[in-house]
């Protein structure tokens, strides 16, 4: 019988890059092999963001481009899942009228189902979470939610290469309105993982070749689940994944200002498996323009913050968000952003350029009146005054010896391979070959090593550079890290171990 194989293609966050290795993980069980070859595919799946209109307009390009290949490959299923397949089904089916099938993200374990009714009846098949409401009653929800937690129960990778750093999903949805946040609508209401099932589940990691895991919430610091009769909160839940055997980084994102408590930075300081790096969305430098947000922090509570986590954790490196353009922003709103980036020295940021997303707050109640070019040029000042920001502050780590986690080869490396596989070369390791990895704050370094190295922890003399990346060269080649880990090591006090 001929192999199926599945085309998967993901945009947009971390969320995102789970859901498709657990949706990789369930169709593998229905019998489908993964291909990187959309035109060929038995099935293809486009895993979609809603967070801004560009993101949904290069998918419906990419949805696009799969109208021929379906055309000659008769038996191809198209489908939609994640954010945009639960925010409009209707418009996609509408605009896509070779696409079989839309799924939203809470609803991926009924994939396969889907797929047979395509193939019983070629007809679109559709599920949705819109059936997660607020307006539910708490024993509704706890059955829901227990129906959408189903894929995260059923993970089971293979020890690999591609289990070294694992996401672990810690919660779902988010509560928090923003006014111009799609988010509430496509993932539904905040629900947090119970403590012994994300410990069970990065233990499984673990087991397999995890020696990273990255704990993924959409404001992930709110975390609180009920553990007999008492709540877990989530600087407790950092202890306890800490110490899980053979676990040796964690890290978290993405984090809410507003709900950060000093507790955690206590025991990202006392916890030495935890990462001294911070995903710290602010998205504007102006109290007007937050209060228009509905962001629930002022600038000031948000610098306060952060001098509070440099006090606990003096390398603490922090990343953020702005959006430009919102509703409303004037010059002054925009050199208040310019002026918090000098003034908080980030590591680095990542800016958007607002774009309405219909059903929110923004979009109902106020206009989207910045022009295009003024956007455009005030995503280019803020990205320019962190590149310097950033660029001067990696020139100073010249001449330090770092600790990273080996990741792999360097971007470079592996198109230098592929090419010499493409013309038919024996491709062999190299003493001038680039590996790559991340600091203990996230700070990217490339360097020279051999493929042992790959997965381990190396020290690496940083001899130069840029506002991204630092280069450098290993002081020791491969070697293990002799800090303490494991359990007995991570557990604060007050802090129950699993």
């Amino acid at each position: 019988m001929p192999q199926k194989t599945v085309y998967l293609e993901t945009m947009g966050c971390q969320m995102n890059v789970l859901d498709s290795e657990l949706v990789l993980g369930l169709l593998r069980a229905q019998g489908y092999e993964p291909t990187d070859d959309m035109t060929t595919a038995d099935l293809a799946l486009i895993n979609t963001c809603s967070v801004r209109d560009h993101a949904e307009q290069k998918a419906l390009s990419r949805l696009g481009s799969l109208k021929r290949p379906k055309q000659l490959h008769s038996g191809m299923i198209v489908g939609v899942i994640g954010c945009m397949a639960e925010r409009d089904p209707d418009g996609i089916f509408a605009s896509m009228p070779h696409v079989d099938l839309v799924c939203g993200p809470g609803e991926l374990n009924k994939l396969p189902a889907l797929i047979e009714d395509v193939h019983a009846g070629r007809t679109h098949a559709v599920a949705l979470s819109q059936s997660l409401s607020r307006r539910s009653t708490p024993l509704q929800r706890a059955l829901e939610y227990d129906s959408v937690e189903a894929l995260d129960f059923s993970r089971n990778p293979e020890p690999g290469p591609g289990v070294l750093q694992s996401y672990v999903r810690v919660q779902r949805g988010c509560d928090k309105f923003c006014s111009f946040c799609v988010v509430p609508f496509t993932r539904g209401p905040e629900r947090s993982r119970p403590p012994s099932q994300i410990i069970d589940e990065t233990r499984m990691l673990a087991d397999r070749g995890a020696r990273e895991v990255t704990l993924l919430g959409q404001t992930v610091n709110s975390y609180v689940n009920q553990e007999n009769g008492r709540p877990v909160r989530f600087a407790e839940l950092l202890a306890r994944v800490a110490s899980v055997p053979g676990i040796e980084r964690v890290r978290f994102v993405t984090n809410y200002p507003g709900d950060f408590t000093d507790d955690i930075f206590e025991v990202m300081r006392d916890v030495p498996e935890l990462s001294h790096y911070l995903h710290l969305p602010v998205q504007s430098g102006s109290d007007a323009i937050l209060k228009r947000m509905r962001r629930e922090y002022t600038v000031g509570e948000y610098i306060d913050l952060i001098e509070r986590g440099r006090d606990y954790i003096p390398d603490l490196s922090i990343a953020s968000d702005f959006i430009v353009g919102f509703c409303g922003e004037t010059e002054d709103d925009h050199e208040a952003s310019l002026l918090l980036i000098e003034r908080c020295r980030f590591k680095n940021i990542f800016v958007f350029k607002y774009s309405e997303r219909p059903g929110t707050v923004a979009r109902k109640r106020a206009g989207d009146d910045v022009p295009d070019e003024i956007k455009r040029r005030r995503n280019q000042e803020l990205l320019a005054a962190q590149e310097r920001i950033s660029a001067a502050a990696n020139r100073e780590r010249i001449g330090s010896t770092v600790e990273v986690l080996v990741e792999g080869y360097s971007k470079a490396a592996v198109k230098a391979r592929e090419a010499e596989q493409a013309r038919g070369e024996e491709v062999g390791w190299r003493r001038s070959d680039q590996l790559v990895g991340r600091t203990w704050t996230d700070h990217i370094v490339v360097f020279p090593g051999a493929p042992e190295d790959i997965g381990r922890f190396a020290d690496v003399r940083i001899s130069d550079a840029t506002a991204l990346t630092l280069h450098g060269t290993s002081v020791r080649g491969s070697w293990e890290r002799n800090r303490t880990c494991g359990a007995g090591s991570a557990a604060s006090p007050g802090f129950e171990s699993p």
